[in-house]
């Protein structure tokens, strides 16, 4: 039985949820969200949303807190947002962006171009003397989970020089290098 599933989900004020057959929805100040589900009931009582689990099976059980887990995310993506930011580790590592589309210099003979989903805002920060940052902010966490784990495997850190794109406050474990 899942614990996490058991915890019932508080919907704040400006957001509605539409349960239909298989298809929950969520409407929110920064965007609209749909899952579909199965395998599970949403109830709505007194500003509280309830997963329950009707089936009892271990597939359902599974499924229980997994789908508790996605609502919750989808309820706080509309009404705060996520956040990734990524920091570029190295000499001459440059990014810049022109609205929805990132210009990435990270060592190769070109620069990588990426056009990101209009979901997803981007902004490049670029200080002197520190590293540059990409921050990417949207309404879906898996969508942002997801370019972001795209940019990062453009150039992913490597472990001697500790070089390339990193989430930030990342640990990188680092090796020691040929021992003469």
């Amino acid at each position: 039985m899942s614990r996490i599933g058991n915890n019932p989900i508080s919907i704040p004020e400006g957001v509605s949820i539409d349960i239909q057959e298989s298809l929950i929805v969520v409407k929110g100040k920064l965007g609209e969200l749909t899952q579909s589900f199965s395998d599970v009931k949403f109830e709505i009582n007194d500003g509280f949303l309830t997963v329950l689990n009707p089936l009892k099976t271990k597939e359902s059980n599974a499924k229980h807190g997994l789908y508790r887990a996605l609502v919750f995310n989808m309820i706080e993506g509309v009404t705060k947002g996520f956040t990734k930011e990524l920091e570029l580790v190295g000499v001459g590592y440059r990014a810049s962006n022109q609205s929805q589309t990132l210009d990435l210099a990270l060592g190769y003979s070109h620069n990588i171009i990426f056009d990101i989903a209009p979901e997803v805002k981007v902004e490049t920060i670029s200080e002197k003397g520190k590293n540059p940052i990409i921050k990417l902010t949207s309404f879906d966490k898996q969508l942002v989970g997801f370019v972001a784990a795209k940019i990062r495997s453009f150039r992913k850190p490597e472990p001697y020089k500790g070089k390339g794109i990193r989430f930030v406050g990342e640990q990188i474990r680092r090796k020691a290098g040929k021992s003469a």
